[in-house]
């Protein structure tokens, strides 16, 4: 079974050889998982052929939506552990070619939002405000991250002024409040 090799390829790769293959190979859940485990095992060690390699593995599984958890969560892992945006964008465009699968059920696109949400909050973070629509360009989750979390007062104003729900709006706005206070 094709699977069976995928998910043992997988761990192995990972340096994960003790996990169930057989148990992830019946359940998709446990597959959720153990792809989970192994997307933060490669994420960490920075290789990005061990990166496209499990990528591809992942992006054969039967259930599309099981294969999009797994990418978006490296998507997220390699995002957190980058240096900087050119860094993220850098590895996305290596990535990115590989959504061909994900295109065909509908998911790819979700995919590529991540990717843009990533590249824009690590823009600020590297000390770029971004302009107006490309902010409103993020989804509601990058958006409620922002923040919840950023420290830059033009970034806050912006959301306060434009983020996409009524909630955004008013985190951004308390804390950019505290911020021009000093709090």
């Amino acid at each position: 079974m094709a699977l069976r090799a995928d998910v043992a390829a997988m761990l192995a790769d990972a340096g994960m050889l003790d996990a169930e293959v057989d148990e992830a190979v019946e359940d998709e859940h446990v597959r959720v998982r153990v792809y989970g485990e192994v997307v933060a095992a490669v994420a960490a060690s920075r290789r990005p052929d061990a990166e496209r390699r499990i990528v591809a593995l992942i992006l054969r599984d039967p259930v599309s939506s099981v294969a999009k958890t797994a990418v978006v969560q490296l998507v997220d892992e390699v995002a957190m552990r980058s240096a900087g945006p050119g860094e993220f964008q850098r590895w996305a465009a290596g990535l990115l070619p590989e959504l061909r699968r994900l295109d065909a059920e509908g998911h790819g696109p979700f995919v590529r939002r991540r990717v843009h949400d990533w590249s824009v909050h690590l823009a600020i973070e590297d000390g770029r405000t971004p302009a107006a629509a490309e902010l409103a360009g993020t989804t509601p989750w990058m958006q409620r991250m922002l923040a919840e979390k950023v420290t830059s007062l033009p970034v806050l104003t912006l959301l306060a002024e434009s983020g996409g729900t009524r909630k955004i709006r008013n985190i951004a706005g308390r804390r950019a409040d505290a911020l021009m206070k000093g709090r």
